[in-house]
């Protein structure tokens, strides 16, 4: 919705379709300009510029879908995938950036789906970006962990992270600049271990609820992500350079 409404407000005689997988938000896609269809029998429109953006969980037949998506790109403008960092081969909080080393095929059913959409992607000709853990006030790995009190995952795990907004706007921006084949990273380039995410929340001030502590102790690390070429070929900048940044200004 977030790309939806920058596009909306830079071209403000632009058509915008999006397909969802249900109904629940389309009296309010409606509300703000966006046409919304459910599930498309076929690939019947053409657009210059498709992203596809939705979680593997949320749908019965993923690849499936992806492909009905991007047949609906005319060739022009740009198609761009929205995948995550998880296929990056690093679990010891080392260094990622954009060309890193992915997990092999096989070893992970998540991280295959995920690789397997972006060679569907890039076999049309699109872009792809792996974006890192998204997050705003009431979502992300902040709000689950002040849910859930105790959590058992070790506190030094380093995680990386991209405010709603912010992937939107990288989105956006890569689509304007109309890339081909081509795999971006996103993410704020400030990496934090889980409980230095808490800290911040403690510090705050700003949440009513109050999280305890993590118990883990052998789970896996994670990696530290950096998009500075991303950043220069795109020429992006996210408007929350940080998670503290970010909880200044709430």
């Amino acid at each position: 919705m977030y790309v939806c409404l920058l596009k909306l407000q830079e071209y403000s005689g632009c058509q915008v379709f999006g397909q969802t997988a249900t109904t629940n938000h389309h009296r309010e896609l409606t509300e703000i300009g966006i046409n919304p269809s459910l599930k498309w029998t076929k690939a019947s429109l053409k657009f210059p510029y498709v992203i596809f953006c939705a979680p593997p969980y949320q749908s019965s037949d993923y690849l499936g879908d992806l492909r009905l998506a991007a047949s609906c790109w005319n060739g022009e403008g740009a198609l761009l995938f929205t995948s995550s960092s998880a296929p990056y081969d690093c679990n010891d909080n080392g260094l990622c950036h954009e060309d890193s080393p992915v997990v092999p095929t096989g070893r992970s059913p998540r991280t295959d789906v995920l690789l397997k959409a972006e060679k569907i992607v890039l076999e049309f000709g699109g872009s792809v970006l792996r974006l890192s853990g998204l997050y705003k006030v009431d979502k992300g790995a902040h709000a689950y962990w002040l849910e859930k009190g105790i959590v058992e995952s070790r506190p030094d795990h380093i995680l990386n992270l991209i405010h709603y907004e912010d992937a939107a706007s990288l989105s956006v921006a890569i689509l304007k600049k109309q890339f081909r084949g081509r795999i971006f990273l996103g993410c704020d380039n400030h990496p934090l271990s889980r409980q230095e995410v808490m800290d911040l929340v403690y510090k705050s001030g700003k949440f009513s609820k109050k999280f305890e502590k993590f118990t883990g102790t052998d789970d896996p690390l994670g990696k530290r992500l950096n998009n500075s070429r991303t950043r220069q070929e795109v020429g992006w900048e996210p408007k929350y350079s940080s998670f503290a940044h970010f909880l200044e200004t709430i």
